[in-house]
């Protein structure tokens, strides 16, 4: 993988869209920085960014993913390969669905997962060093480098979704007394039951983590 760092960015996940569509950069292609003034979450709204924090984005292509995944559910696998990796270095962080990284009931960070062709582009936040109210930092002290450098590695074992999907099963129930969005609605966990695909079935409807 290679991995570009730059100072200052807008955004590392509109930065790479627009580097990776106009064929500057190619895939597996990865942007960090340092700072990063108006980076996006879901549902297009605002990430609060302050240096020392995580800022990560990746082009991959889609052959990179394992076979087993049901693409609409790679935001999943994406956030649980780090919440692994967090966790291997001594981290209490666990996955909200889908996309999620939560300490306790306080929310520390997420992924933005978009395809742009036959690529996926993901995007990183992580609060390390600052966070904003309502929110918490990570609870173990270890730099971005070895963070981003033990995700590739994991990430590039491809391991299957069978492996991933075992394993985030059983802590899928922390979820349930959260709210999750679909269709521009909120809508509550509490009923929800994860299919095998990574797909729930709420409020009658079946929803995927890629919408």
């Amino acid at each position: 993988m290679k991995i570009i760092c730059l100072d200052v960015v807008d955004s590392t996940q509109a930065y790479l869209i627009d580097a990776v569509l106009n064929k500057q950069l190619f895939a597996p292609v990865a942007v960090s920085a340092k700072i990063q003034h108006q980076g996006k979450g879901s549902r297009g709204n605002d990430w609060i960014s302050k240096e020392g924090n995580l800022f990560l984005s990746f082009a991959i292509p889609a052959s990179m993913l394992p076979q087993d995944l049901k693409i609409e559910s790679s935001s999943i696998y994406l956030s649980y390969i780090l919440k692994e990796v967090l966790q291997e270095l001594g981290s209490n962080v666990w996955l909200k669905w889908p996309n999620d990284f939560y300490l306790d009931d306080k929310k520390i960070g997420g992924t933005l997962v978009q395809f742009k062709k036959d690529i996926l582009i993901c995007g990183i936040g992580l609060n390390i060093k600052y966070a904003p109210d309502g929110f918490s930092l990570l609870d173990i002290q270890c730099s971005k480098t070895e963070i981003i450098n033990s995700y590739f590695t994991k990430l590039e074992k491809k391991l299957s979704w069978k492996y991933i999907f075992s394993k985030y099963r059983l802590e899928f129930d922390k979820s349930k007394i959260y709210f999750s969005h679909f269709r521009n609605h909120l809508i509550s966990l509490k009923d929800a039951s994860l299919l095998d695909d990574g797909s729930i079935l709420c409020e009658g409807e079946r929803m995927f983590s890629i919408r």
